[in-house]
């Protein structure tokens, strides 16, 4: 037996214990190596204008034996002789793969991919297998050679016979312990799996024999008859070979592309949009992308992974590779196929580089602009799109603190007092007066209908000015990371800095607001720590008073953590209750204060105080006090 040199006992070792994180990716790593052999054959045969003649189609075989516990992978590609086999498989990290990939051959050629860099994936068979037999005859060499190795201390190489040029690799499976079921690959459909998995699109055949039930036919056709059954056997192709992402779009149906997507990532519904996109030249990629037409039921939930299927020359790499989308196009499914993306040791990973930054890029621009399209001319399909996916721009924008601002804000859209269809920002901008001063929005966790009908939004609407309802408790938090749109500022109808009031009207209010000081520093003190101030208001028509927020904390923002929190300690607005001074219950409680009944004042500061909570959607406190101002006042 030979000795594996100690540092190749030391890397295979991690091969087979640390650097592949899932023992299943053993069989992408040896059909890739079939696939490799193929190609290095094409290689030679094109440099020296000849063809060896083949008695089989390049295709790569699989087979298993439950009473031997083997699996056997095998190619008639350019093969081995047994000192390849000593430098290949003797030296761990010795990559052929990757010599002929640098080589003249391979340079010159466009039709030959050669995915083996590092030279280690041959080892992670040692994952699942105890021992392994590689028999291999190199092309136009008559004697073929055995390498047996445990993956422990060394191998050994002796003749064999082999009756073709090529390759096979037999795995003799480890005992299954407690904690993994080594037995699982031994039937048709776990291979069959894991082909579909990471291989599917591998460019040869992969095939396996399979053996079925088919009923015999009698002559006798007696229903009392039970029927008979033999086995027979047929040769299946289990991948498909051709991806769909590398042809161009105008030679796919989109039926083609709606059966691929909901195949491929178990969707029920074709996509809502199919974008293709190609790059040629100093480094190559395939982009397949689609918009579904509604999320998966974990979208908006921690347990969801967003990211899209990462192959390197049509091997899947990453189930879900998550670099390639920024967080606010986390919903696109698709895959990326690159021969040029830099991979880690295993394969499984990627080191970051800024060809990957720029497949990213180019993405994200294509997702965005698609979506422009969709709203500029699909509007129907665009407000169904955003119905379903719409909240996560808003909490993209709120999560990175308004970095990505500009490249969302025109995707958004929003229900208005004033419109019966949703609207974007922009729309709402181009249909504001002249004089209106601010794009206005109203906060809460109630129906649209009910927010409409607020004190705070009949104040705005009531100037003849548009107001966006925010009825999803993120709706504020995204305008409020926006600040402006169009450098319009965005503000709450609900603050109490609106400014919509006519000098004329200032001057008014603070008239009032000197003459009933007194007045309203007693209505303060009834209503103590519920209210920071007391002023009389001009935006008020018919009902007698209101509240707005003063601070960061807006009305909406308080209705939000109540209905989050489970205690009594959410964060509350500091509240500003406002009186109508030209109603006629404000000229009551100021003659009642005039002629000293204090207790009729509190009474209807109470009761005031509390109808203005209720039209906002916020609750009383303190019933019991307002219940009995009421039953007092009656």
């Amino acid at each position: 037996m030979k000795q594996f040199k100690a540092e190749s006992k030391k890397l295979l070792d991690l091969v087979i214990n640390s650097i592949y994180t899932n023992k299943d990716v053993f069989l992408r790593e040896l059909i890739s190596n079939a696939s490799d052999a193929y190609d290095k054959l094409q290689l030679a045969q094109a440099s020296e204008n000849v063809e060896t003649a083949q008695s089989n189609v390049n295709e790569i075989r699989l087979s298993f034996d439950i009473d031997k516990r083997t699996i056997t992978i095998s190619d008639n590609g350019i093969g081995m002789s047994a000192a390849e086999l000593e430098t290949n498989l003797g030296t761990i990290a010795h990559s052929a793969s990757l010599e002929v990939k640098s080589g003249e051959q391979a340079q010159s050629s466009d039709d030959v991919d050669i995915i083996g860099q590092f030279g280690v994936g041959f080892y992670s068979c040692f994952m699942v297998a105890d021992h392994v037999d590689v028999i291999s005859r190199a092309r136009e060499s008559s004697e073929a050679n055995r390498w047996t190795s445990d993956g422990l201390e060394g191998f050994s190489i002796s003749p064999a016979t082999r009756a073709l040029n090529g390759t096979d690799i037999i795995l003799h499976l480890r005992a299954d312990t407690d904690d993994f079921d080594y037995s699982k690959f031994l039937s048709h459909s776990a291979l069959s799996e894991l082909v579909k998995r990471y291989s599917n699109y591998i460019r040869y055949p992969i095939t396996m024999e399979i053996t079925r039930k088919q009923e015999i036919p009698q002559s006798d056709k007696k229903r009392s008859r039970e029927p008979i059954f033999e086995d027979c056997t047929e040769i299946v192709t289990l991948n498909s070979m051709t991806p769909i992402w590398t042809r161009p779009k105008s030679d796919v149906a989109q039926s083609e592309y709606d059966t691929f997507y909901m195949d491929e990532f178990d969707d029920k519904k074709p996509p809502l949009r199919t974008i293709s996109m190609h790059a040629r030249g100093g480094k190559n990629c395939d982009v397949l992308l689609f918009i579904p037409s509604e999320p998966p039921a974990d979208f908006f939930s921690s347990e969801f992974k967003k990211g899209l299927e990462l192959y390197s020359s049509n091997v899947m790499i990453m189930e879900r590779c998550p670099e390639l989308l920024s967080e606010a196009f986390g919903f696109i499914r698709g895959v990326v196929d690159s021969p040029d993306i830099s991979l880690n040791l295993s394969r499984e990973t990627l080191q970051q580089d800024q060809f990957l930054k720029a497949i990213a890029s180019q993405i994200r621009i294509r997702v965005k602009a698609e979506l422009e399209d969709m709203r500029d001319n699909e509007r129907d399909l665009y407000e169904e799109f955003f119905g379903e996916f719409g909240r996560i721009f808003k909490f993209a924008i709120y999560a990175t603190f308004g970095a990505q601002n500009a490249e969302l804000e025109d995707l958004l859209m929003y229900f208005t007092a004033n419109e019966e269809r949703p609207s974007t920002l922009r729309e709402y901008k181009d249909r504001m007066p002249e004089n209106q001063p601010c794009i206005f929005y109203a906060s809460g966790n109630d129906a649209a209908e009910r927010l409409e009908a607020s004190p705070a939004v009949t104040a705005v609407t009531s100037k003849g000015f548009d107001v966006i309802l925010c009825t999803d408790g993120i709706d504020e938090f995204a305008l409020m990371t926006l600040r402006e749109y169009d450098s319009v500022p965005i503000k709450n109808v609900a603050a109490d800095d609106l400014m919509l009031e006519s000098e004329q009207e200032l001057e008014t209010i603070s008239h009032i607001n000197d003459e009933c000081s007194k007045l309203f520093s007693f209505i303060a003190k009834c209503l103590g720590d519920k209210v920071v101030e007391v002023t009389a208001s001009a935006r008020l028509n018919e009902i007698p008073a209101c509240i707005s927020a003063k601070g960061p904390i807006s009305l909406g923002m308080e209705k939000y953590f109540s209905a989050a929190a489970s205690d009594s300690g959410a964060p509350r607005a500091q509240h500003v209750f406002e009186l109508n001074p030209h109603h006629r219950i404000f000229k009551t409680m100021t003659t009642a204060y005039e002629n000293g009944d204090e207790s009729l004042v509190a009474r209807y500061a109470t009761i005031l105080y509390g109808q203005a909570l209720l039209a906002e959607g916020l609750p009383i406190d303190d019933m019991v006090s307002y219940s009995e101002a009421i039953y007092d006042l009656m």
